[in-house]
């Protein structure tokens, strides 16, 4: 699976065959997470942080516009929900 994509990693980087596997596979499961979990792991990252919510809202509606794959824009209620239930 990614054979094309490893063999590219493999020539254009120092990665072994099965370092530019697994590079593939973490960045894909990054990747696979779904909108709501990611906001839950980025509002808990952020809080974290010390940042207040309406800091935190703000900063995970525009990190969602650069996932791989752009969810639907989401309002702050949206976000809320998400968090809170």
């Amino acid at each position: 699976m990614h054979d094309e994509l490893v063999d590219h990693l493999m020539r254009s980087s120092p990665l072994s065959r099965g370092e530019a596997l697994r590079v593939i596979q973490d960045v894909l499961a990054y990747f696979d997470e779904t909108t709501e979990d990611y906001v839950r792991r980025r509002h808990r990252e952020l809080q974290a942080q010390g940042l207040v919510n309406s800091a935190i809202f703000e900063r995970i509606m525009a990190d969602l516009n650069y996932r791989a794959v752009a969810p639907p824009e989401l309002t702050l209620r949206q976000v809320r929900r998400i968090v809170y239930g």
